[in-house]
């Protein structure tokens, strides 16, 4: 579908439509760094083979402890499996709103309480890391997100994120198609 705003072509939204993205529900995310730079650190095995660990960088290092600190921001968000990677992270959010009874569709404009507002939170303070400590850093404009709809789909993601960096050593080419 090709929409418009303003008259120009626009690339239509990735979110679930009619989905709110502030509800009770397990979301899981890729955030992506700009052009792909893997300014997080690299990915090494020991000599087994039996161990695929990301090696990081210090901004490597801001990114998985700016991660634990989610929920200290966002007292409703759990944390779940999640991985960083050399240019990009994955991560299981689980939203705790037993209670929310009201629902308010996604849509465009500042929103707060919500999956946009956590990432852009956390995406802030990687850039503000940076920023702090003269690296150049930059986010891709977007993150990819789905809903996880049923327990089949969250155990096959699940492993997808813990498998993620023995299959960056296995593609060598980085970030592989996603098959849930």
């Amino acid at each position: 579908m090709e929409d418009k705003f303003q008259n120009k072509y626009r690339v239509s939204s990735p979110r679930l439509q009619g989905w709110d993205y502030g509800s009770h529900a397990l979301y899981f995310v890729t955030i992506c760094i700009k052009d792909r730079l893997p300014a997080f650190g690299e990915i090494w095995e020991n000599e087994a083979n039996e161990t695929t660990l990301l090696k990081p960088t210090m901004l490597g290092n801001a990114a998985h402890n700016n991660w634990l600190q989610i929920p200290h921001f966002h007292p409703y968000v759990e944390l779940d499996e999640f991985v960083i990677m050399p240019d990009h992270l994955h991560g299981i959010l689980f939203f705790n709103k037993p209670d929310k009874i009201t629902w308010e569709p996604n849509k465009p404009g500042g929103q707060r309480n919500n999956l946009a507002s956590v990432v852009r939170g956390y995406k802030g303070s990687i850039k503000q890391y940076a920023q702090q400590n003269n690296i150049d850093f930059n986010w891709q404009p977007r993150f990819y997100d789905r809903v996880i709809r049923n327990e089949k789909e969250y155990a096959n993601i699940k492993e997808y994120i813990s498998k993620n960096p023995r299959n960056w050593i296995l593609n060598k080419d980085g970030f592989e198609n996603l098959y849930l």
